[in-house]
């Protein structure tokens, strides 16, 4: 059997839960270097329209694969397949399964009715004979698809991706999570505590909290203390070196959170704030519940009250009604405040959106000029702000073993794979 994981580090979660499942129930997985196994399992992106193109490729590559008889069998789990599974299987018929997001438990039995299938057969199937499992709405995420413990995990040992929750409530209108993910679900500590544990113990010393809007934690659960309760009670493990916050929403960033951050010495300076833009008009149209003034005082909170934080964004250009104006005014935001890290991405017209049914779609030509636009500057903001890290010292975390002793390594103020 065969696994290819596709996505962001929730996705990834995903996979690793599993590929855990699935080992635990015996069956065989082919590592990269042993080639392609009978069954291939895919663990789709389906978030934008680049990433559910680039989940088709893969799938109509290995259908290709199982028409030359290389493999047998195609499970196709995720995010796809629960945004659009009935669309997938018209873009690549040569799928045998289908594996829903809040269905990963069922991974198992898809791939054991798959071997059955293919112990019945000398030749793969024909298209069409496909097993539907689990449902394409919000089901059974807080019974058994909630916990994310043993994971067989695909990150380096030294790092790790804990998800606090699941799902989220925000109605952000150019985001297609909700649609696919449903509203927020919680973790409670004492599951989020026992994985962490379970983590570190497998050789993790930097735990990543992901989630879609980590900020928001405990709402659903009424865990009064929220965020910074959980980032208290995570400073606690031993064996954790940096506790890193991913996915935080600003316009639930409260005082306690700064200075949980601030005073707490396992949780990295470290922050990933999405902001999507800095316009009032462009947030009000995205729903963001933020204002720039309210963006602005967060933000000098955070470097006012954390020494040292450094501060990771991302921005949408091109987001449908967005003028010359608004797109002047988030550049000169990103030339003036100074990220440490920052990623801009071009809108991208999600059917199902709010955004999607708005009339004022710039032309595709026009985002892409602003999009690398806003990266030049970034890159310039770059360039001088690690000129003035020149001959300054820092722990780091080294993530693979140097060539003529040159080893790739992170300091505190880097996330892995996208810092």
């Amino acid at each position: 059997m065969s696994f290819v994981s596709l996505g962001c580090p929730k996705n990834l979660v995903d996979s690793e839960k599993m590929l855990g499942l699935l080992a635990e129930a015996g069956c065989p997985i082919v590592s990269d270097d042993s080639g392609i196994g009978d069954v291939v399992i895919v663990n789709t992106c389906g978030f934008l329209s680049a990433s559910r193109d680039e989940a088709v490729d893969v799938l109509r590559e290995i259908a290709e694969h199982k028409r030359n008889g290389r493999v047998q069998r195609i499970i196709a789990a995720g995010c796809l397949v629960q945004r659009d599974g009935q669309g997938l299987m018209r873009d690549v018929p040569e799928i045998d399964a289908l594996v829903g997001v809040n269905n990963r438990q069922d991974i198992v039995r898809a791939v054991k009715a798959a071997a059955e299938q293919s112990a019945d057969s000398d030749t793969p199937a024909s298209p069409g004979s496909v097993l539907f499992l689990g449902t394409y709405h919000e089901s059974s995420w807080k019974d058994a698809n909630k916990s994310d413990r043993a994971r067989l995990r695909l990150t380096p040992a030294h790092y790790a991706y804990l998800r606090m929750s699941e799902g989220c409530n925000q109605k952000c209108t150019f985001c297609t999570i909700p649609s696919i993910r449903g509203p927020m679900h919680c973790k409670g500590v004492d599951e989020i505590m026992d994985e962490a544990r379970e983590l570190i113990a497998d050789g993790a010393v930097e735990i990543n909290l992901i989630g879609q809007d980590t900020t928001s934690y405990g709402q659903d659960i009424g865990y009064a203390p929220g965020l910074a309760g959980l980032l208290k009670t995570l400073n606690t493990l031993d064996g954790a070196h940096w506790i890193r916050l991913m996915y935080a929403y600003p316009s639930d960033f409260t005082d306690e959170m700064i200075d949980a951050i601030a005073e707490n010495e396992r949780i990295a300076k470290y922050i990933d704030i999405p902001l999507q833009h800095i316009s009032d008009r462009v947030l009000k149209a995205m729903h963001r519940r933020v204002t720039r003034k309210e963006t602005e005082t967060l933000l000098e909170k955070l470097r006012d009250r954390i020494p040292g934080v450094s501060i990771r964004t991302t921005f949408i250009s091109g987001f449908p009604g967005e003028t010359q104006e608004d797109h002047d005014e988030l550049h000169d935001f990103i030339r003036d405040f100074g990220f440490d890290m920052l990623g801009v991405f071009p809108y991208s017209n999600e059917p199902g959106t709010p955004a999607h049914n708005m009339k004022t779609h710039l032309p595709q030509e026009v985002i892409e000029e602003r999009v690398e636009e806003l990266m030049l500057t970034q890159q310039d903001v770059a360039f001088e702000r690690n000129e003035g890290r020149v001959g300054a010292k820092f722990d780091v975390l080294i993530d693979d073993y140097g060539e003529d002793g040159i080893y790739p390594a992170r300091h505190e103020g880097q996330a892995p794979e996208v810092d």
